[in-house]
C-alpha cells in the first residue's frame, strides 16, 4: 500500500462484504470475506436451507464496520496491518501433517456433498423409468435426504469438537495435578 484510500470510495466498497477490503489493499482479508458471504448463499439455496441465511447480517455487519475500523486506524498502524485470512483452516485443508481424524472427517463431508449431487441426478433419471405416483414420493423425499445429511454432519461436527475440548480440558486438569503432586 502506497497512499491511504479515498473515505467516500471506501464508504462505497464496504457496502459488498470483503470489496472494501480489497479496495485498501487487504486481498486476503477480502476474498475470505467475501467468500465465506457468497458460499453462505450458496448453501443456503443449493441446500434449501433458508435459516442458514441469518448469518448474513453478521457477516455483513462484520465487513463493514471492519472497513471502516481500518480506514480509521492512525496511519503507522494501518500500515503495520498484516494482510491475512479472517479464517484460518490449518488442521482442516490437507497437509502433510494432516492427523487421521480430520482426514477421515474432510472425507466424509466430501462423499457426503458428492452423494447429494448424485441424490439431485438420479432424479431426472428416474423420471423417465418409474411410475409417476413412485415419482411423487421420490421428490417429497429427495428435499428432505440433504438437509438431514447435513444436520447430522453439523451435529456430529458439534460433538467433535464438544469432545476435543473436552480432552483438552482433561489434559491440562492432568497436567495440574502432576504438577502439583511434584511439589509436596
Amino acid at each position: 500500500m502506497t497512499r491511504r484510500k479515498s473515505g467516500f470510495l471506501t464508504f462505497i466498497f464496504s457496502f459488498l462484504p470483503g470489496a472494501g477490503e480489497m479496495y485498501l489493499g487487504f486481498m486476503k482479508q477480502g476474498i475470505s470475506l467475501m467468500g465465506a458471504f457468497f458460499l453462505l448463499i450458496f448453501l443456503a439455496s443449493w441446500l434449501n436451507m433458508g435459516p442458514l441465511l441469518f448469518v448474513l447480517p453478521v457477516l455483513w455487519c462484520y465487513g463493514f464496520f471492519h472497513v471502516h475500523n481500518l480506514r480509521s486506524m492512525p496511519e503507522e498502524e494501518f500500515y503495520a496491518q498484516e494482510d491475512d485470512y479472517l479464517f484460518h483452516l490449518r488442521g482442516i485443508l490437507p497437509s502433510k501433517d494432516l492427523d487421521r481424524k480430520t482426514r477421515n472427517f474432510l472425507a466424509v463431508i466430501l462423499i457426503v456433498i458428492g452423494a447429494s449431487i448424485l441424490w439431485d441426478n438420479l432424479g431426472t433419471v428416474l423420471r423417465w423409468c418409474i411410475p409417476e405416483y413412485l415419482m411423487q414420493w421420490y421428490w417429497s423425499i429427495s428435499r428432505m435426504v440433504p438437509q438431514v445429511v447435513v444436520a447430522v454432519l453439523l451435529v456430529m461436527a458439534g460433538l467433535w469438537l464438544i469432545r476435543g475440548k473436552k480432552r483438552q480440558l482433561d489434559e491440562e486438569e492432568e497436567h495440574e495435578s502432576k504438577k502439583g503432586g511434584g511439589l509436596l
